[in-house]
Order: structure tokens, then C-alpha cells, then sequence
């Protein structure tokens, strides 16, 4: 496998700052690795209270018809919930900090949604899991949460800030996920870009593809049992 360093999503080929060519760049490179997985955070569907559609895949192909603006899709899901913030399944087994609609989120959620995870199904270029059958012929996309991950190992702490303290915890959380051997050491300049950023992002990244490693080593979770919920809200791997 080769091996690649960092990249923002902006410095892809024929992407940009501007999110519309910045996710079609992304989706590009996804369609391009079919011997590949890539793990996304954010949330890949609603808890199921909230979907109509018969499956997941309807839904998401369904996706762009039904909310037209990301902020009328968490304004349709506010109201739908009488203001609540309902959870998913794996929301709530994984930990993860807030619910798909969630004020913080909801940006997320639709955009990944409507603008990776919609034209990947629809043109049928990448599986997604576990509401797809992970077959060899495609990509593979999962969906992680770095705070879940931290917490499945006793690692989560506040990190992200320019502040002396978070930089250590940031420090402090990269040391351990050598010292469990789940990372191995990085050089002086990754170690150092990955200590510094403050907004989190870079050590999000790291993380996220712990994750999605992880799950891969895992062949006999990739389709979990257990609820049947996850079939139409989706699953996070931590």
C-alpha cells in the first residue's frame, strides 16, 4: 500500500476552498480507489423515527428531493421532534457527542450526505457500510467519530484549542495511542504538526483513520449484528 502524508481536502486535484469543488475533488479520489476504505466523520443517516423510506439507500438517494438547504434540513428535523434532538442507535452505543440534527452538526450531516454520500450511491461508485454488502470491487466508505474512538480507549479529553493545556492534551493522547500500539511514533515534523493544530483537525485525522483501520481488522464487524436499526440510521466504527 502506499504510503501518503497528509492532505487537505483543498489541495486535491481540481479542488479548491470552495466546498462545492472541494467535495467533488473528494468524491473524485474516493471513485478512483477501489482497493481503498475511507472513514468520514459525520453522521450517515437520521435515527429512524425520522426516516420514511423503506431502506437507507432510498433514503439517501431520496436525500436532495426532500430537503432542499441545510437549514431547512435541521429545521424539518427539529419540528418533526417537536424540538427534540433524538439519537441514533449507534449514537447512543458509541457515545458519540450529539444527535445528526444537532445545531453543531446538522451542516455536517447534510452536506456529507447530500454531496459525498448521495452521488457516490446514486452513481454507484463506492459501497458504503454496513447498509451496503462491502464486496471487493469498490471503495469501501465508513463512518467514524474521533471522540468515540478516544472514548472506546479511555483517551478522550478536551483537545481541541490554542491553549497551553490542550496543546498538552493533545500531546498527551498522541503519546498513548503509540504507547497501546495503535500508532506507530511519528516523525519530529508530523509529531509537531499534529501537536500544534489547534482547531483539532489534524489530529482528527489521525484518529479517524485508526478507525477505520481498526474496523477493517475486524472483517466479522464490518456488517454488525445486534440491531436492526443500524440497516437504515447507519453505524459508527470506532
Amino acid at each position: 500500500m502506499e504510503r501518503r502524508g497528509r492532505r487537505c481536502g483543498d489541495t486535491l486535484p481540481g479542488s479548491s476552498r470552495q466546498r462545492g469543488q472541494c467535495l467533488v475533488a473528494l468524491r473524485a479520489l474516493i471513485a478512483g480507489e477501489s482497493h481503498s476504505a475511507f472513514g468520514f466523520d459525520f453522521p450517515f443517516g437520521l435515527p429512524a423515527p425520522l426516516v420514511d423510506e423503506e431502506s437507507w439507500e432510498s433514503f439517501v438517494l431520496a436525500f436532495p428531493d426532500l430537503y432542499g438547504c441545510a437549514d431547512g434540513f435541521g429545521e424539518a428535523c427539529r419540528q418533526a421532534r417537536a424540538g427534540s434532538e433524538l439519537k441514533r442507535v449507534t449514537d447512543r452505543d458509541s457515545q458519540t457527542p450529539f444527535s445528526p440534527y444537532n445545531l453543531r452538526l446538522y451542516r455536517q450531516t447534510y452536506y456529507g450526505i447530500r454531496e459525498v454520500l448521495h452521488p457516490l450511491v446514486r452513481d454507484q461508485v463506492a459501497w458504503v457500510l454496513p447498509m451496503q454488502k462491502p464486496l471487493p470491487d469498490r471503495p469501501w466508505v465508513l463512518e467514524v467519530c474521533p471522540a468515540s474512538t478516544l472514548k472506546a480507549q479511555d483517551l478522550y479529553a478536551a483537545y481541541k484549542g490554542g491553549e497551553r493545556q490542550k496543546r498538552e492534551t493533545r500531546e498527551g493522547i498522541l503519546q498513548s495511542l503509540v504507547e497501546k500500539g495503535l500508532l506507530v511514533a511519528p516523525d519530529r515534523a508530523m509529531r509537531a504538526m499534529l501537536v500544534g493544530d489547534a482547531g483539532g483537525d489534524a489530529l482528527d485525522s489521525v484518529i479517524a483513520a485508526l478507525a477505520t483501520a481498526g474496523a477493517l481488522r475486524r472483517p466479522d464487524g464490518l456488517v454488525p449484528s445486534g440491531d436492526d436499526n443500524y440497516a437504515v440510521e447507519g453505524y459508527v466504527y470506532v
